[in-house]
C-alpha cells in the first residue's frame, strides 16, 4: 500500500519561505505523477502544483505562480512543495497526491495526511 507523508508545515510571518517535503512509501514515485493541494477553512480543496512523472513539466495555480516551485527527488522518493513569499492568504492544510500516471490529474490515487500551514502578519 502506498502512503504519503507530508511534513514541513508550520508557522511562519507573511512575507517568509516554508518547504514542504512528502516521502512516499510502499511504491516507487517513479511510477506516479504528484501534486500538492491546499485547502483552507471553509473552502474547497484546491489544486495548487502538479509535477509529471518525469519531472519534465510542472503547472501551478493562478493564485501560486511565481512564488510556489513542486520538484520530485526520485532517488529519495520525496517530492517537495517550495514555497516563498508567503501569504496570510496561503494559510490552509497542504496535502499531497500521487496518481499513478504520466500526468497529473484530480483522480487521485494517493493521499497524505496533510501538514497544516498558518501565515501569520
Amino acid at each position: 500500500q502506498v502512503q504519503l507523508v507530508e511534513s514541513g508545515g508550520g508557522l511562519v510571518q507573511a512575507g517568509g519561505s516554508l518547504r514542504l517535503s512528502c516521502a512516499v512509501s510502499g511504491g516507487t514515485i517513479s511510477n506516479y505523477a504528484m501534486g500538492w493541494f491546499r485547502q483552507a477553512p471553509g473552502k474547497e480543496r484546491e489544486l495548487v502544483a502538479t509535477i509529471t512523472r518525469t519531472g519534465e513539466s510542472t503547472a501551478y495555480a493562478t493564485s501560486v505562480k511565481g512564488r510556489f516551485t513542486i520538484s520530485r527527488d526520485d532517488a529519495k522518493n520525496t517530492v517537495h512543495l517550495q514555497i516563498n513569499r508567503l501569504k496570510r492568504e496561503d494559510t490552509a492544510v497542504y496535502y499531497c497526491a500521487a496518481k499513478f500516471s504520466i500526468i497529473f490529474t484530480t483522480q487521485v490515487d494517493y493521499w497524505g495526511q496533510g501538514t497544516q500551514v498558518t501565515v501569520s502578519s
